[in-house]
C-alpha cells in the first residue's frame, strides 16, 4: 500500500498536526501516514526544502509526500500536486519543491481550493484532501489545473562562484547542530578550504572522528550537502550560526577570502 509522508512546521505543541491527518484520515481510513518532522523553523523553505528532498527519495515508489511550511497561506501563491522521480507531492509554491522539481513528469498542478478552506490554514483545508486523493489513486490533473509559468525554485539553494571560491549558505540546522549548506559536497575541490565568515574550518573530512573532540570540521553530509560540525559538541553554538549564514570554500592551499556584502 503507497506510503504518504508529511513534513511541516507546525511544531508538536499545538493540534495543527493532528488535524491534518484527520482530514487525510477522513477521507481515506486505511492511509499509512509517516512523519519526516514537523520541528522545521517556522517559515523556514530552504530548510523544510534540504529535508523533503533528502527525505523523500528514501520511500518506494509511488508514495505521496505532503509538504507544508507556507508563510505565505492565503495570499495568490499556488497549492501544487505533481509526479516526480516516481512520486507525488502535494503542497505551496513557493520554492518547497526545489530539490525534485528535475525529475517532474507531466504537468504540474495548481489545485483547486475548497470554499470553505480556512485562509490561515491550507494544509488541512487543502493540501491534506488533495494528498489523500492521491494516495487513493486519483491522477493529480483531477485536482485543479496545469500551472500556466514554472514552479517557484529558491535561489538560496543554489551556491555561486566569486573567482575561484565557492559562496554557498547554511540552509539548516539539524538537532546535533551541525550546520548543512547549500553547497554540494561533490562541487567541493580536493583539498578545498572551508570558511564560516572569518573562523576558518579546514578541508573537508571523512567523518566526525578524524578530528579531536571539540574542534571544528567540515564534511561530507549524508544528504550530499558540505555540512559544519563540531565533534561531540555543536557549531551552531560554537559559531553563533544560524539559517542563511555564509560559507566560502576556497582552492587548495588558498583562503576562502573575506565574507560577501
Amino acid at each position: 500500500m503507497p506510503v504518504l509522508t508529511f513534513l511541516s512546521d507546525y511544531g508538536l505543541a499545538d493540534s495543527y498536526v493532528a488535524e491534518v491527518k484527520g482530514a487525510i484520515l477522513s477521507l481515506d481510513p486505511a492511509a499509512h501516514i509517516v512523519d519526516v518532522t514537523h520541528l522545521v523553523p517556522a517559515g523556514a523553505v530552504a530548510s523544510g526544502a534540504y529535508l523533503l528532498g533528502r527525505a523523500c527519495r528514501r520511500f518506494p515508489a509511488g508514495s505521496v509526500h505532503l509538504a507544508v511550511v507556507d508563510p505565505g497561506v492565503g495570499t495568490s501563491r499556488a497549492g501544487l500536486a505533481f509526479r516526480a522521480h516516481g512520486h507525488l507531492f502535494v503542497g505551496p509554491d513557493n520554492g518547497l519543491f526545489s530539490e525534485v522539481l528535475d525529475g517532474v513528469e507531466g504537468d504540474v498542478i495548481a489545485l483547486d481550493e475548497p470554499g470553505h478552506a480556512a485562509p490561515t490554514f491550507h494544509g488541512r483545508d487543502v493540501f491534506a484532501p488533495a494528498a489523500a486523493r492521491l494516495l487513493m489513486g486519483y491522477p493529480p490533473a483531477t485536482l485543479g489545473h496545469a500551472l500556466a509559468r514554472a514552479p517557484v525554485v529558491l535561489p538560496q539553494l543554489t551556491p555561486f562562484h566569486e573567482g575561484p571560491v565557492l559562496v554557498g549558505e547554511v540552509i539548516h540546522v539539524d538537532a546535533f547542530g551541525t550546520l548543512v549548506t547549500s553547497i554540494p559536497s561533490g562541487a567541493v575541490p580536493d583539498g578545498g578550504l572551508v570558511t564560516y565568515h572569518a573562523t576558518p574550518i579546514g578541508p573537508v573530512r571523512r567523518t566526525f572522528a578524524d578530528v579531536a573532540s571539540g574542534q571544528l570540521l567540515a564534511l561530507a553530509g549524508s544528504g550530499g550537502r558540505l555540512e559544519i560540525a563540531v565533534r561531540d559538541g555543536s557549531a551552531a553554538a560554537r559559531l553563533g550560526a544560524g539559517l542563511g549564514s555564509e560559507v566560502r570554500v576556497g582552492p587548495p592551499g588558498s583562503p576562502p577570502g573575506a565574507p560577501h556584502g
